[in-house]
């Protein structure tokens, strides 16, 4: 061969290795920052969990006694008439009724798949509610599943209410039936926009196949969770004039789920995992309509509470693997703990197992294999973080219980059509308005810092101070170096411009994106159950008011666990002006509409914020050529997101060999 041709095939070779090398880098940083983003966010909604734990501890004689405004709405609300009103718009005419039988399946299917006219009416959806919840009120916490009779079994991952990955698993995989039972391991809502179809889609499959549909319950099957991620809001805009009644039934639904199933007596699955106190032995025996929430106490009816089994289930909806040995607590969620080989050795030998199927953690594969294949990790919706972000994937298991993976991803028409470049372009945009709108959070704690690396207010600082300022501050462990140009757009190699960075954070993308979000403080107040728990704990001698001394005492473990919402000294003086007739008590109701006032006004504080920066510093967007108006106009263009009916055979899947993956 020509020794020219040789070195041009040399030179194409390096520059191609070189090319790949810096794609897998953009899609590895992605990807860090889309997970980074989804742990630290439930690791602030966690801390509820441990807020409540440590009022608990501190006022340990006012945890398992029945209060006053708790625990009788619950007991009665799958007894109660429906109370609901006609809804206003596209209600669909379709008639669901008792026994719920393949024919109501196919015409669910047919309206929930179409973007307008999708409603049902809601004393339909409260009639599916209602019956799924009286139902699995009869399940034991673990489901025994078999297939004995199927010789198979489906199992499938987090839908986070994504219909069009779950209509195209039920397109690729067919419906259930005696001969084909699946099993669907929690996470059915939150994020996705359509949680309420899949969620009513799912208990109808369950009751129009009975014995053949088994339903895990995973850490979203929460209403605090939902108060924080959207579901709440999603079922508020789809029912406004009936949602409190179908929150209501939605609750009971998520209280008498099953806590996780066993296959064949041989595989567990369970939507996170296990620590190395885990029992199923004595989760097995509990009470788990105790738990509406997992994060708030149970409803324990003046039992003492126990924290042990509290914890049990916690960890078995939290927890994620890791490849060290030992049990650690998952310091990325704040909740639950990290189980290594070692713990699954023991766990599985304990409970003669063979392997454990759990979810809870996208995979860009929709699967994947950890402890010698003893843990399966199966997440089932696609293009979850973005489009192309990531494939789904279900698991077919035979008699033998050798696991066959399915890979698929939907919407696939929308892919096709895009370049590699375009589809980087997505996932890349996605990625930096989720990090912009968490960066928010924090905005006048970055000004503050950047500035003190900048004493003669020139606007720039070096890049590792801008790298330090920015790890310090938000905590996020992210590759900042590499972030540089797309968060400070447009400066040099040597110094940041960081009032770009700060210009970003304004651009009306972010400021759009951040108002459809919700803090944890934000779904604390939205969640008035939450702050009722709250109050019945710290009302020590259930009188039904509290005191400025036992106030204090919570106001002190409300700072250490949600910091930056108010000082002491701010909340303490709210308690007092909480007390309207001056005797140093607060009832419930004045404790309520006192957090609802504090909303309103930290709402209308942050609206003044936004106003008296956009008049203190330049403008930020004055031509179109300005590199922050150019990036906030690619994230608005690439982050739009348009609906369509959904169509299960627009799709691309494949049959994974376990052996190859």
């Amino acid at each position: 061969m020509d020794e020219n041709a040789i070195r041009a095939a040399i030179f194409i070779q390096k520059w191609y290795r070189r090319h790949q090398a810096r794609r897998e880098m953009q899609r590895r940083c992605n990807w860090q920052i889309f997970q980074n983003l989804e742990y630290a966010s439930e690791q602030d909604q966690a801390e509820l969990y441990k807020f409540f734990n440590d009022l608990i501890k501190h006022m340990p004689q006012a945890a398992g006694r029945k209060n006053q405004y708790q625990g009788s709405a619950h007991v009665s609300v799958l007894e109660e008439k429906d109370d609901l009103v006609e809804e206003f718009g596209d209600i669909v005419n379709a008639k669901i009724e008792l026994p719920i039988r393949k024919n109501h399946i196919d015409l669910l299917i047919d309206v929930f798949r179409k973007k307008r006219g999708n409603r049902l009416h809601p004393k339909y959806v409260a009639l599916i509610l209602r019956e799924a919840a009286k139902s699995l009120k009869q399940l034991p916490n673990i489901s025994p599943v078999s297939t004995a009779v199927s010789q198979q079994v489906t199992v499938c991952g987090d839908l986070h209410g994504k219909l069009d990955d779950l209509l195209v698993v039920l397109h690729k995989n067919g419906l259930p039936s005696s001969s084909n039972p699946y099993v669907f391991n929690g996470d059915f809502v939150d994020r996705g926009k359509r949680g309420l179809e899949v969620l009513l889609l799912l208990l109808s499959l369950y009751l129009a196949f009975p014995n053949t549909v088994f339903l895990n319950r995973g850490n979203h099957e929460d209403s605090v969770m939902n108060a924080r991620y959207g579901f709440i809001r999603e079922v508020e805009s789809k029912y406004p004039r009936n949602h409190k009644r179908i929150l209501a039934f939605i609750d009971e639904v998520y209280r008498w789920l099953p806590l996780g199933s066993v296959l064949n007596s041989r595989v567990l699955i369970v939507h996170g995992g296990f620590s190395d106190s885990t029992s199923l032995d004595l989760i097995k025996s509990i009470d788990r309509g105790k738990y509406v929430s997992i994060l708030r106490p149970p409803l324990t009816d003046g039992e003492p509470l126990d924290k042990t089994e509290w914890q049990q289930i916690f960890d078995i909806m939290w927890s994620d693997p890791q490849a060290t040995m030992g049990c650690v607590p998952n310091t990325l969620r704040g909740a639950g703990v990290w189980f290594g080989p070692d713990v699954t050795d023991n766990f599985l030998q304990r409970h003669r197992l063979s392997y454990v199927i759990r979810s809870h953690e996208c995979k860009p594969n929709g699967h994947e294999f950890m402890h010698d294949n003893k843990i399966i990790t199966i997440f089932s919706a696609s293009n979850y973080y973005a489009i192309g972000s990531n494939k789904g994937a279900y698991i077919r298991l035979n008699n033998q219980l050798m696991p066959h993976f399915v890979q698929y991803i939907s919407a696939a028409s929308q892919t096709k059509r895009l370049s590699f470049k375009q589809r980087m372009g997505i996932v890349e945009s996605s990625a930096l308005k989720e990090l912009a709108v968490r960066m928010r959070d924090h905005r006048d704690e970055l000004e503050d810092e950047f500035r003190k690396y900048d004493p003669k207010d020139s606007g720039y600082i070096s890049i590792s101070h801008w790298c330090k300022v920015m790890e310090n501050v938000t905590k996020l462990g992210l590759p900042w170096r590499l972030l540089r140009d797309k968060l400070a757009p447009g400066t040099d190699s040597q110094k940041v411009n960081y009032n770009r960075t700060l210009d970003l954070l304004d651009t009306d993308v972010i400021l759009e994106a951040e108002a459809d979000g919700m803090s944890v403080m934000d779904a604390l107040y939205a969640n008035k159950a939450s702050l009722v728990a709250i109050f019945n704990i710290i009302d020590a001698d259930n009188s039904g008011e509290i005191t400025l001394d036992e106030f204090e005492t919570a106001i002190d473990l409300l700072v250490a666990h949600m910091p930056g919402a108010y000082s002491k000294a701010e909340m303490l003086e709210k308690c007092r002006m909480m007390d309207l007739n001056g005797d140093g008590k607060v009832d419930l109701n004045e404790f309520l509409e006192a957090f609802r006032l504090s909303d309103l006004h930290r709402k209308e504080q942050q609206d003044e914020n936004i106003r008296r920066r956009s008049t203190g510093r330049p403008s930020v967007a004055k031509t179109a050529t300005d590199p922050v108006t150019l990036l906030a106009d690619k994230i608005s263009k690439n982050t739009l997101v348009v609906e369509h009916d959904i169509d299960p055979t627009d799709c691309e899947s494949k049959v994974i060999d376990p052996k190859k993956s």
